[in-house]
């Protein structure tokens, strides 16, 4: 059996899915890869502008774009339990 482990890279979101959240794998210019989560605010001029959920705009250019699709909402924060004492 093979140690390699081949993925299938798939761009399945359209300047549609403004307003949605995404996944997004973009290709650095050191030829690693870096994953951008959040909300796709814009799509236009090749530019699309993400939203993380700590705030920050992470804007990409279209060209590095090497994979994305829309992912579910993110879960409401997890409640602590209260601590009686």
């Amino acid at each position: 059996m093979s140690g390699h482990f081949a993925a299938r890279l798939v761009v399945s979101i359209t300047p549609a899915d403004v307003g949605q959240r995404v996944s997004l794998r973009r290709r650095l210019p050191t030829g690693e890869y870096s994953d951008v989560v959040g909300v796709l605010e814009s799509w236009s001029g090749k530019r699309l502008q993400v939203r993380r959920r700590t705030g920050e705009l992470v804007e990409v250019p279209e060209e590095i774009v090497v994979a994305g699709k829309v992912v579910p909402p993110q879960p409401p924060p997890r409640r602590r339990p209260r601590s009686d004492g």
